[in-house]
């Protein structure tokens, strides 16, 4: 189990209002693991790996940058590279979460510096005015590409153990806007990159991996282990025990080679393996996609079907089913609906087929073949997941007695969510960036809840439940 502030049992929260019932979950992390390590010949090594996060701008709803190279730096001059190819990592996609970009074997040294080059990047982003919200999408023109940072305490790396960077993309400080919208000069959206680049160790929480996803490749009942393959080919070994906690019933033996599995964990101290402190099997059936839920049928019963934007997908593309567009995801009532990280009998209680709320962060696993619609995806599961809300307090709305606050969603999650929203903290949530505890949100005026968000099974109304809440101001 790591220390990132998991708790052993699932703490709930029960915020009680004149006419609103909320029993909310303290969940923790997931992540989304790229490549394996390579090893240096010749010469005493240590593992050193990269996290990467962003803090992103309101309108932006992707930022899916190719990095060309991240280096680190000796006082001596010597420079080796902490990345094998050149991964593409939507930055948005993440917004609050933190994913794993890559781990690979380098000369033990301590370095001082580290610089990030970027060979290019998109951005999509929502586009308002006259007429419905559309989503635009255009490339990316660095004022520099590389950044160079001298890090406050050093990489020191050794054979004892992995260490590495956790790099935040501020997404909020790079992009140019100009009246919340963003700023295009001869078709590009200027960029100039601002990366906060720190030093961390596997126990460290800006070293833990919120979010995986990853297709099974081998599963060793044997060993207590099993072997995925990322987005970009690379394997890894996962290890579970007794203290790893499997959604929805299940376990290792439900594993098979069309499995897709989300994994949150850390980083093993003596390997190239991760711990896994949950595992959630998104699919059976070789794809899922994952994204925001764009549109749901008003009115009361079980939905049919939904919209939703395409944010990530395994495999990478298919049939109907595109990053950054809009698909139709039809239901059938035989669909099996839980929340990652939430184990027990309240699950189909608060997110089910009558609960869908536009807004939602969700995975669908199944097939692109056998839709009603031949443009559809036909699931068999729906996940429910945490992200990130960026949104502006509602004055005088902090409840310290309920450790509640009520805020007014931006971006591209405000047009889904145009209502106000309540959040529920609860003992498991992490207050980050300044703040300490629910009455420190009354000094900030903008904030990110990363959580999940149901719909309140009393009143009907939208409201996040939170598990990190960081001061954006």
């Amino acid at each position: 189990m790591s220390s990132h502030g998991r708790s052993s049992s699932r703490t709930f929260l029960a915020g009680l209002g004149a006419a609103s019932l909320v029993i909310a979950l303290f969940v923790a992390g997931c992540g989304n693991t790229t490549m394996s390590g390579t090893t240096t010949t010749g010469q005493n090594t240590g593992e050193a790996f990269v996290v990467g996060t962003d803090a992103p701008v309101a309108s932006v709803v992707s930022f899916s940058a190719t990095i060309q190279s991240i280096d680190a730096l000796a006082s001596d001059g010597t420079s080796v590279s902490l990345v094998s190819g050149n991964p593409t990592i939507d930055f948005a996609r993440y917004n609050g979460l933190q994913t794993l970009v890559d781990a690979n074997d380098v000369p033990a040294d301590t370095y001082t510096q580290i610089s990030v080059t970027f060979a290019s990047a998109t951005v999509g982003y929502l586009q308002t005015g006259s007429g419905a919200p559309t989503i635009q999408t255009l490339p990316v023109s660095f004022t520099t590409p590389t950044v160079t940072a001298t890090l406050t305490n050093p990489l020191v790396v050794a054979q004892t153990g992995p260490v590495g960077i956790r790099m935040d993309f501020r997404l909020d400080k790079s992009i140019q806007t100009s009246g919340g919208q963003i700023v295009v000069s001869n078709g590009d959206v200027v960029v100039d990159p601002t990366v906060d680049i720190t030093a961390v160790g596997p126990s460290a929480p800006g070293a833990y991996i919120d979010e995986f996803d990853a297709g099974v490749v081998n599963p060793t009942l044997s060993t207590q282990s099993f072997s995925i393959q990322g987005p970009h080919g690379r394997q890894w070994t996962i290890n579970v025990n007794g203290n790893t906690e499997w959604d929805n019933g299940e376990g290792l033996s439900d594993l098979t080679s069309t499995s897709i599995v989300q994994i949150s964990g850390v980083l093993d101290k003596a390997d190239s393996t991760i711990d896994a402190d949950e595992v959630a099997i998104l699919s059976q059936d070789g794809f899922y996609a994952g994204g925001l839920v764009t549109y749901v049928q008003p009115g009361s019963g079980n939905d049919s079907d939904f919209q939703l934007y395409v944010r990530g997908t395994l495999p990478a593309s298919g049939d109907g089913v595109t990053l950054g567009q809009i698909a139709q995801v039809d239901l059938t009532g035989q669909e099996k609906f839980f929340i990652y990280w939430m184990h027990n009998r309240f699950t189909q209680f608060l997110f089910n087929p009558s609960t869908l709320l536009a807004g939602q962060h969700v995975s669908v696993g199944g097939t692109l073949a056998g839709a009603a619609n031949g443009q559809a995806l036909s699931v068999k599961r729906v996940v429910l997941r945490n992200w990130g809300f960026n949104g502006t307090i509602v004055p005088g709305s902090i409840n310290s007695g309920d450790g509640s606050f009520q805020m007014q969603v931006n971006g591209f999650a405000g047009v889904l969510i145009p209502q106000t929203v309540t959040v529920y903290t609860a003992s498991g949530t992490s207050f980050r960036d300044g703040f300490s505890g629910v009455s420190d949100v009354s000094s900030a005026t903008t904030v990110r809840v990363v959580g999940l968000l149901i719909k309140d099974p009393t009143s009907g109304d939208s409201v996040i439940l939170a598990r990190y809440v960081d001061d954006m101001d």
